[in-house]
């Protein structure tokens, strides 16, 4: 199943699928949408950010840790968490070394 995801190399373009998703899928105004915006605040029910999480591990090819959403609190951050587990970006300085264990357990992740 394709998800558009094939031609995504870097962490902006993962944060503008993100982007699109959200707004696509769940009605999101895009305006609210910016990196520092905290995912608990754009409009999302727990339950609607859990499917996010679903469908960009679905897409990308990843696994999230049970306390993803404990561990990133804005939209950018759920990009560059996502950018790094692909290889396409750094390890995110947020990711703490009990969440970056997890995350490497989960994924194989090289960087």
């Amino acid at each position: 199943m394709s998800l558009g995801t094939e031609q995504i190399s870097n962490w902006m373009q993962t944060f503008r699928w993100i982007v699109k998703l959200i707004r696509d899928d769940f009605g999101i105004d895009e305006k609210i949408l910016t990196r520092t915006a905290v995912l608990e605040e754009v409009g999302l029910t727990s339950e609607q950010l859990e499917q996010v999480l679903d469908f960009i591990a679905e897409a990308f090819e990843v696994t999230f840790p049970d306390d993803t959403l404990d561990e990133v609190i804005h939209l950018e951050d759920l990009c560059m968490l996502v950018s790094w587990m692909k290889g396409f970006y750094k390890k995110p300085e947020f990711v703490t070394e009990g969440f970056e264990a997890q995350c490497r357990e989960a994924n194989e992740i090289t960087a």
